[in-house]
């Protein structure tokens, strides 16, 4: 059973997403502000947060910037702010996805399964091995979705999670930077590829010695990135 964190101040909408989401058979936890959601992170563990944009106590977005900071958890942003925007600041902070009030449950619904599936599934591609990948003294950990570095845990956004576990998977393949939009944000993505260089880039600061030099995420120029490139 999945489990899902809803953070939002207004009681008539955590009970309406609890009771939608208890009848798809997922476990639910709520919490009416930014500190009480970062306490339910640490001790109910879910697996996806629905996140309000708008909060007493904290911004939905840094609330949504350190989640990602902290953890590989997806997040989905919930507003009625209904604007472009908005909609790409949060997706760029690092959601998921972003669905705006009022909504349709249908449709909530119909997103809370597409991201908890993208995550599981992170390359859309059949990949059933388990077992951990080791490059040199990187070790990306595929059951715990955790990346070690010398023994040491680094702290990956979702997407950056990601798009590691998609390049280092096939690590003979080249990954577009469309193929990569796909994969990791979706089809629906409103933003554009340097989402893809972004992100990229932030993790080359969290796992390379050398980012201009990088040996663990390569830029194959014209074509897009691959992981370990000719050095495998």
């Amino acid at each position: 059973m999945k489990k899902i964190l809803v953070i939002d101040d207004e009681v008539a909408i955590r009970d309406l997403i609890e009771l939608v989401l208890k009848k798809e058979n997922y476990q639910v936890k709520t919490a009416e502000n930014g500190a009480a959601g970062l306490r339910e992170m640490d001790t109910f563990r879910p697996d996806l947060v629905l996140l309000d944009l708008m909060l007493p106590d904290f911004s939905g977005y840094d609330l949504c910037r350190e989640i990602v900071k902290k953890s590989s958890i997806p997040v989905i942003m919930i507003s009625a702010k209904n604007e472009t925007i908005d909609k790409v600041l949060g997706l760029e902070l690092g959601a998921e996805d972003y669905v705006t009030k009022p909504f349709d449950n249908r449709e909530l619904i119909a997103r809370v399964k597409v991201v908890l599936r993208r995550f599981e599934n992170t390359d859309q591609m059949k990949n059933d091995s388990t077992e951990p990948i080791l490059y040199g003294d990187l070790e990306i950990d595929l059951e715990a979705k955790r990346v070690l570095k010398g023994g040491a845990q680094i702290a990956l956004t979702a997407k950056e999670y990601q798009i590691l576990e998609t390049l280092s998977k096939r690590p003979t393949k080249i990954f577009t930077r469309d193929e990569l939009l796909e994969i990791v944000w979706g089809y629906d993505y409103l933003g554009d590829s340097r989402s893809v260089d972004m992100t990229v880039m932030r993790l080359r600061k969290k796992l390379e010695e050398d980012s201009e030099n990088p040996r663990y995420v390569k830029t194959v120029y014209g074509f897009g990135y691959q992981f370990g490139g000719d050095s495998l």
